[in-house]
């Protein structure tokens, strides 16, 4: 049974047997928490009983047959360092005495002595015993916390190993210390990423998410336990970082890509990994880290559900790929005039420049300028449109702009978006300028029906072109200008027969010098001269 931490136990030896007994039994030991374990008449006896006891206090006389006091402390702490000895010295045995002190004794009184001299003494030993136990118990507290939080402790090291530098001593002394169950040496670092996290679990409850990322987890554990020893670090909501043991690097690319596969096989996800090169020591984790973040980035390009190995890119050329200031001058005069078809053929002639090169540009810079070119489009469509009208193009890049590691995919459909929504402000708008103008001619038409009515006439009449003129009027009204006027002259002859008005003076009032020339005119309009209109009319009345 555990001891209780306020008792506390005594024993007393001593070659009088009366000192023994009135020590032992004359004081309330009792009342002061105290049990007297045993006593004992000379130095080995005592030695025995302690050995047995394991008392917490220890009163003993310095000089005894057998073994002394002397040599009683020397044993004693040595098998029960905690213990409290208190040694019983005579006046002329004061060196003795501060022997016993040097050894370990914890204090000593002098004969002839009192039993309140005893007893203070005593709880003096006894008040330092339970200072050291509450002291203790702490400590095991403690001890048990950390041991509960050793997981979290390690996983809270090795984020720190991965984005600081340390020493490679400093770091073995605290893996051996954390208990980490990896190798000191050879490691691959590679960071797991749930492709299209955040959309897939949109509005799903946290337990479910969680649930995911647990068996996400185990699948990854599974998988390089079958093939070396490895830890999983939880980085993000949607990434693990997983250090494994290992100096081959095909096998850690098998690895990496058994991971892909059982968690594409075993869950309804895929995996994007990126994967750094493999280092040797503890305190090169962080480059290696480095390597499988920039790794993991070229996902960019594919869309996630494989692996990405920081060797394919490591030699990549620092300068920027980049493409024509033409082309992109040429993407913007397209959507100024509001031509749909060539600003998108414009914008796959300027990611072929762009991407044209046996190595692909770092994705970051890809995605910048991707992100560029819609400010750009923003801009030139502010030149032509209030900022209400374009708005709507601005936040949809800061909703691409707020996912999360957006895809090459994701940007070019972006940047589609933006040049066909462009396109059709223009064209809105110059169909709503358009018939604006056509309105004016119309009305201009109207009012001159008794004039010949050239194109040319009208044309200058609205500044504007015979030709672009003629083009709008028909894209607008769906028939040619010189049909448009016919009908409108033929429309009011109708109702200037029906009025009663004579033949003659309905082709002078519509700008027809000769009475016949309008009257073929209306019978190829109509089907009937403009006599049997008439009388046809009436008899219809």
């Amino acid at each position: 049974m555990e001891q209780e931490l306020d008792r506390f136990k005594l024993c007393i030896i001593d070659d009088i047997r009366s000192v023994v007994e009135m020590i032992s039994r004359k004081p309330a030991w009792q009342e002061h928490g105290i049990d007297v374990s045993g006593t004992a008449l000379d130095g080995e006896e005592g030695l025995r009983l302690i050995r047995e006891t394991r008392p917490d206090i220890v009163l003993t006389d310095i000089r005894m047959p057998r073994m002394d006091g002397l040599q009683m402390t020397r044993a004693i702490l040595d098998f029960l360092p905690d213990c409290k000895i208190i040694i019983l010295s005579a006046y002329s045995e004061f060196s003795y005495a501060q022997e016993a002190i040097r050894l370990g004794a914890l204090d000593f009184v002098k004969k002839p002595f009192s039993l309140d001299e005893i007893v203070n003494v005593v709880l003096k030993a006894k008040e330092q015993c339970l200072q050291e136990r509450q002291k203790a118990a702490r400590l095991a507290v403690m001890e048990s916390k950390i041991k509960e939080s050793m997981p979290i402790l390690r996983q809270e090291y090795l984020t720190f190993l991965l984005h600081h530098q340390t020493t490679e001593a400093d770091a073995r002394s605290r893996w051996a210390y954390l208990d980490i169950p990896l190798a000191q040496h050879d490691f691959f670092v590679f960071v797991a990423e749930i492709d299209h996290f955040a959309e897939k679990l949109m509005g799903q409850p946290v337990q479910e998410i969680e649930l995911l990322r647990f068996s996400l987890h185990n699948i990854l554990e599974e998988t390089i336990t079958a093939w070396t020893r490895g830890v999983i670090i939880r980085e993000d909501t949607d990434r693990y970082v997983c250090i494994i043991n290992g100096s081959d690097p095909d096998t850690a690319v098998r690895i990496t890509e058994a991971c892909c596969m059982n968690v594409s096989q075993f869950s309804r996800n895929t995996l994007s990994v990126g994967m750094g090169l493999g280092v040797s020591s503890i305190h090169e984790l962080a480059t290696a880290y480095r390597q499988a973040l920039s790794a993991l980035g070229y996902h960019f390009y594919t869309g996630g559900n494989g692996v990405y190995n920081y060797g394919d890119i490591e030699n990549k050329p620092l300068a920027l790929h980049s493409y024509s200031a033409a082309a992109e001058q040429e993407l913007l005069f397209a959507l100024r005039s509001g031509n749909s078809g060539k600003s998108l053929q414009v914008l796959d002639q300027l990611f072929a420049e762009l991407l044209d090169n046996e190595l692909l540009p770092e994705p970051r810079y890809v995605e910048s300028v991707g992100y560029e070119l819609s400010f750009r489009i923003c801009r030139v469509m502010l030149e032509q449109f209030p900022y209400e009208q374009v708005e709507p193009l601005e936040r949809s890049i800061e909703v691409m702009r707020n996912r999360i590691h957006p895809s090459l995919q994701d940007i070019r459909g972006l940047l589609d978006h933006l040049c066909r929504a462009a396109c059709s402000l223009v064209e809105e708008a110059r169909s709503v300028e358009s018939t604006r103008i056509i309105q004016q001619a119309k009305a201009y038409i109207r009012d001159h029906l008794n004039t010949s009515l050239s194109l040319e006439q009208v044309a200058r009449q609205i500044s504007l072109s015979q030709g672009y003129f003629s083009n709008l009027f028909k894209k607008v009204q769906g028939v040619s200008f010189q049909q448009y006027v016919m009908h409108e002259k033929m429309e009011k002859a109708k109702t200037m027969l029906i009025d009663g008005l004579q033949v003659q003076e309905i082709a002078l009032d519509l700008g027809y010098e000769h009475r016949r020339y309008f009257s073929e005119v209306f019978k190829k309009y109509t089907g009937m001269t403009p006599s049997e209109f008439k009388l046809h009319y009436l008899g219809k009345d």
